[in-house]
């Protein structure tokens, strides 16, 4: 019996150590962030950066566009979970000096020039992108963009409009801006779109998988049910209250918008 009681307690304790060293072999990687100023023109930009510390291995990077607010903690937030699935993460400052929006009148006033000229989402997109690129652990081939609400019809413009990325991801982002042109567009889109958005109707849908069906583009569209306009963000209904606006938080499409992302940076990436 003593002999079983020690072969088993031997055992026991080798399972723990094989558990042990699993766990060692799975463990996230380091995370380094940074603020990072950088210029578009004369306006002083303050971006976020969130990546991997091993210096020595490339990774893919994802540019990141905030709602109308600026670079907050959501999207601080946000740029920390792309590093921890392993992507170099850079938020995008649209304001300058990293300012943020305090309400919806000053945030509409940060974006206008933004919609009423689209091109200016190229010029902010690839300001950011020569950014990225200076990091030893980013990989200049394998380059996305990911966008909320505001920062979605960047990214999508960007696009539209010829920016050198992979593909690009609009979460709850606005459609309109600048015509789908087939000689320009590189990248491959995702839309993450709730289908309860009271600020970008089913019209704007149509005619936008309209214009990219024209030109054959390589986009694919997803839509969530019970979803609103800034579903993907936890504070989403606080502001809705907050501010009287049609928005909530969406669990469930926060989570698959999420899932669909990472499918999707897999596809492009040709991750295995």
């Amino acid at each position: 019996m003593k002999t079983h009681s020690i072969t088993f307690a031997l055992l026991s304790i080798s399972i723990v150590f094989l558990l042990f060293a699993c766990s060692i072999k799975k463990a996230k990687p380091m995370i380094k962030e940074e603020t990072v100023t950088y210029k578009v023109g004369t306006t002083v930009l303050k971006g976020f950066a969130a990546y991997p510390a091993d210096s020595n291995v490339r990774h893919p990077a994802v540019i990141i566009f905030p709602e109308w607010w600026g670079v907050n903690d959501y999207v601080k937030g946000r740029a920390r979970q792309l590093a921890a699935l392993g992507y170099v993460a850079f938020a995008a400052d649209m304001f300058g000096n990293g300012k943020t929006a305090i309400d919806p009148k000053q945030a509409m006033e940060f974006t206008g020039p933004f919609y009423k000229d689209p091109h200016m989402a190229l010029t902010y997109l690839e300001a950011a992108q020569r950014e990225i690129i200076k990091y030893d652990q980013t990989d200049a081939n394998n380059i996305a963009a990911i966008g909320y609400c505001f920062g979605g019809y960047i990214v999508l413009n960007a696009a539209k409009l010829g920016a050198d990325l992979k593909g690009i991801v609009s979460f709850h982002g606005g459609l309109g801006g600048a015509p789908a042109n087939k000689d320009l567009l590189k990248a491959k889109i995702l839309i993450c779109h709730g289908d309860s958005d009271k600020f970008v109707t089913q019209t704007d849908v149509e005619t936008f998988t309209r214009q990219m069906d024209s030109i054959k583009a390589n986009y694919t569209y997803k839509s969530y049910p019970n979803a609103t306009h800034a579903f993907s963000n936890p504070e989403a209904t606080n502001i809705g209250k907050k501010f009287n606006l049609p928005i909530r938080y969406n669990a469930e499409a926060d989570t698959a918008s999420w899932k669909d992302m990472q499918v999707f940076f897999d596809g492009i990436f040709n991750k295995k």
